[in-house]
């Protein structure tokens, strides 16, 4: 018995040649098939949407009840700061589920970093001048989404 014999299966049934031979633990291609091989495991945006999950719920949880601004409108901008670090952190969870998860999660996670922290950074310190990021992050959000039509 061969180390891959429990898990192997041949497509489409019990009858096939040895083109159509596959092993569930690894994949070997037929002839003439290239292998597509991911440079990073798209499991991995798991972990980052934990860890972006953390730092969304403890970021959120200080605007509402710790972070007291001089002036008033920069607890707003907390407010969507917090908002859409934790919806694209939600979102961020269907990376490995994409087509390209790997882009996806990639510009998802420079759109979290980029658009929420520029607004985070910006309302701690109550200075707009910081603001020149946020577009940015705005549209890396964008690409994330619009890897999903390809």
């Amino acid at each position: 018995m061969g180390r891959h014999s429990i898990s192997r299966q041949k497509e489409g049934g019990l009858e096939g040649g040895e083109d159509s031979d596959r092993c569930l633990l690894n994949r070997y291609p037929r002839k003439g098939e290239r292998q597509r091989r991911s440079i990073m495991n798209p499991a991995i945006w798991h972990k980052v949407a934990g860890i972006s999950g953390v730092a969304a719920l403890g970021l959120g949880t200080y605007g509402a009840h710790v972070f007291k601004p001089k002036n008033p409108a920069y607890k707003e901008v907390w407010h969507t700061a917090s908002l859409y670090h934790l919806v694209h952190t939600a979102a961020l969870l269907a990376a490995p589920l994409t087509k390209h998860p790997n882009l996806f999660g990639g510009l998802m996670t420079a759109g979290i970093v980029l658009f929420s922290g520029t607004c985070y950074t910006v309302a701690f310190l109550e200075d707009r001048k910081y603001s020149h990021t946020a577009p940015i992050g705005g549209f890396a959000f964008i690409g994330a989404w619009a890897t999903l039509l390809f």
